[in-house]
């Protein structure tokens, strides 16, 4: 099985190629921390699936974006999205992106190998503490916004631009379309005007 890298720290890509060459059946086809380059390398290297990191502070796009994409240019390639702080809206998005599989870095190896391994078969590997996250998903009516999406939605409220948002926070335009697309969906909300009502009525934003 031929596996393609994408994680945005250099040592963690090192990382996962020790671990990935020292388990009998993968391949590492190449690798970069950029989600773009991904999508080149993708097609360039036709790999069986891509171990893709949801955070991607480097480039113009996250990993969530980046899958998506892939979905569409590349519709065989497997995608297993990696990350280290998952919350049951990561894996949502993540499944609803295209991705065959969600593995927390936290993990033991074994649920990587795993996961891999039923996504190159065609089926959806997702880690078991993933799976409990998927399913708070499904079950909260009410779910609560993180730290940084409150901080999304408070400089939302100030009337700021995407663009402005991902200045202040030191975060990519995209990241910041992730999050609004998060906080659409714990708030109930199809617009930016809807979030930012319902972000004041559930006191997260405050007049001054």
């Amino acid at each position: 099985m031929k596996v393609l890298l994408v994680d945005d720290h250099v040592v963690v890509r090192a990382g996962l190629r020790a671990l990935l060459e020292g388990e009998p059946g993968f391949e590492i086809a190449g690798e970069t921390g950029d989600g773009e380059t991904a999508i080149r390398l993708v097609l360039d290297l036709q790999p069986d699936v891509v171990l893709m990191d949801l955070r991607l502070e480097q480039g113009a796009i996250d990993g969530i974006e980046a899958t998506r994409r892939l979905a569409g240019v590349a519709p065989q390639v497997k995608v297993v999205v990696l990350t280290s702080h998952g919350t049951r809206t990561d894996v949502a998005l993540a499944l609803a992106a295209g991705a065959r599989g969600y593995v927390l870095k936290a993990g033991p190896p074994e649920e990587l190998f795993r996961a891999l391994r039923t996504a190159n078969d065609g089926g959806t590997g997702i880690a078991q503490e993933a799976v409990g996250l998927l399913i708070d998903e499904v079950t909260s009516p009410a779910a609560v916004l993180s730290d940084r999406e409150v901080e999304v939605i408070r400089l939302l409220a100030r009337g700021h631009s995407n663009r402005e948002i991902a200045a202040s926070l030191f975060v990519s335009e995209a990241t910041v379309k992730t999050h609004l697309i998060r906080i659409y969906r714990k708030l109930d909300s199809t617009n930016r005007a809807g979030a930012v009502t319902e972000a004041f009525r559930r006191g997260l934003v405050h007049l001054s």
